[in-house]
């Protein structure tokens, strides 16, 4: 019997892995066998994330503090995994943040913020990997982060630059994946509706968030832990080869409507 979900002996960065989706989908990996970097600016929290995933998986971990607003400590991070592991198969640009405030009253600094981390942050971490490991390897399976609101608008709550950086990185996957699809690498984005975290449990359970919710999304509920999981180990497997440049909403149907 197959397991097309198999990936002992791969290696997975995977960055924002301190807390909320990031620490979900490292698990997935871990449960299918794969080697988890976790990667997040504190030390703290990734040190308890892998810790928590060797206890739990029985795989190797490693964890490492890196601002990936800062190209020297990306090539620092890579750097390290490399040296400790050898090889990096799978990379999952996770780390993010999101400005909310009315259009007009939005700062040049939020803004460029979350260019600098959304978007270029991903693309800092993605160029590393891709230069010192995967076109080398002729190997590769990247992907990245972005978010339901990177293919559409809101009116739930202003956030114009979380919008643009994200729908910036959903065209950058497909960019990238045109670029690097020679090297055997592919370059896909799962784009997250609403999901309850640690973070936003209060917030959408809210009378406001759960109407919202009955209103905009065809399955009336937001993602539950574990439902981005089949599709993070989807795109992650070595059996997706002629997948890349996709952008796959998980988000209950909001953006089919």
């Amino acid at each position: 019997m197959k397991n097309y979900f198999d990936l002992k002996g791969q290696v997975a960065i995977v960055t924002g892995c301190s807390t909320g989706l990031g620490v979900q989908m490292a698990k997935a990996l871990a449960n299918q066998g794969a080697t988890i970097v976790a990667v997040a600016r504190r030390q703290e929290m990734i040190d308890a994330v892998a810790e928590e995933i060797a206890r739990e998986y029985e795989v190797p971990t490693l964890a490492i503090r890196c601002d990936i607003t800062d190209t020297d400590a990306v090539n620092a991070m890579v750097d390290q995994v490399l040296e400790k592991f050898g090889r990096v198969d799978i990379l999952i640009n996770n780390a993010g943040t999101g400005a909310v405030a009315p259009a007009e009253d939005i700062t040049d600094e939020q803004f460029g913020n979350e260019m600098n981390i959304d978007l270029f942050g991903s693309f800092r971490v993605a160029r590393a990997v891709a230069k010192k490991y995967m076109i080398k390897a002729n190997y590769g399976r990247i992907i990245n982060i972005a978010s339901m609101y990177g293919l559409v608008g809101n009116k739930i709550c202003g956030s114009a630059p979380y919008h643009a950086a994200k729908g910036g990185v959903t065209n950058m996957t497909r960019a990238l994946a045109a670029e690097w699809g020679k090297y055997n690498i592919t370059v896909n984005s799962i784009c997250p509706g609403y999901f309850y975290t640690d973070l936003t449990r209060d917030t959408l359970n809210s009378d406001f968030f759960q109407q919202n919710a009955k209103t905009m999304i065809p399955e009336e509920r937001y993602g539950q832990e574990g439902e981005l999981d089949t599709a993070t180990l989807f795109l992650a497997s070595q059996n997706s080869s002629y997948v890349t440049g996709v952008n796959l909403a998980v988000d209950g149907g909001y953006t089919a409507m």
